[in-house]
Parts: structure tokens; C-alpha cells; sequence
């Protein structure tokens, strides 16, 4: 599964707090987000690199990716499965999970 990958590549690099959703029945954009953290902007541009290259390996080349440069928050469109990658600041701001609390937690990772 998609989702598994983004899982394993991101627990590679180290992520925090990784929570998958699933988002189908909340929104037609997206069948589940996967939200992580990073320690810092450098962690999290190793993070999103890290599952664009596991990703595209599967065959699975993202659709879009954004905020890369910055680093606060990346966002990688695989289709199905939209990832999340923030430093804690902007995590904490933006509360996706809370944003988005309908949507079921199908796994979460500390």
C-alpha cells in the first residue's frame, strides 16, 4: 500500500508523529493524508526527499510538490494518498489533524 511507503520512507529520515487518515469520506481530493513532524526545515526537506525517492522507485512519481524550498511545510500529491510533512511550528498551526477530525486515524506512529 502507497500509504506503507510513505510510512517506511519517512520513518527512515526520522519522522515524528506520524499519523495517517482516512479522508474518503470527508473529501473527494484524497483517500487518506499522511501528517508528519521534523525537528527543523533540514529534517523536513530530508523527509519529504526521502519518500519522493521511494515513492517514484514504486513507480508512484508525485502529481505536485510544494513548499520544498521553504521547508516549513512540504506537501507531496501521490494521488490517493496527499503527504504532510511540517517543522512543529507550523504543525501546530495549522492543525490539520483537528482541521480534518472527522476524517478516522487508521495509524499513528510516535
Amino acid at each position: 500500500m502507497l500509504a506503507d511507503l510513505v510510512v517506511d520512507a519517512a520513518s527512515d529520515k526520522k519522522a515524528e508523529d506520524i499519523v495517517v487518515m482516512n479522508v474518503s469520506e470527508v473529501t473527494t481530493i484524497a483517500d487518506l493524508f499522511v501528517i508528519m513532524s521534523g525537528r527543523g526545515e533540514r529534517q523536513v526537506q530530508a523527509i519529504a526527499e526521502g519518500i519522493i525517492e521511494k515513492a517514484t522507485q514504486a513507480g508512484r512519481r508525485p502529481f505536485g510538490v510544494e513548499g520544498l524550498k521553504g521547508s516549513r511545510w512540504v506537501l507531496i500529491d501521490l494521488g490517493d494518498v496527499i503527504v504532510h510533512a511540517f517543522v512543529p511550528e507550523e504543525r501546530e498551526l495549522y492543525r490539520l489533524e483537528r482541521l480534518w477530525g472527522d476524517a478516522p486515524v487508521v495509524l499513528r506512529v510516535q
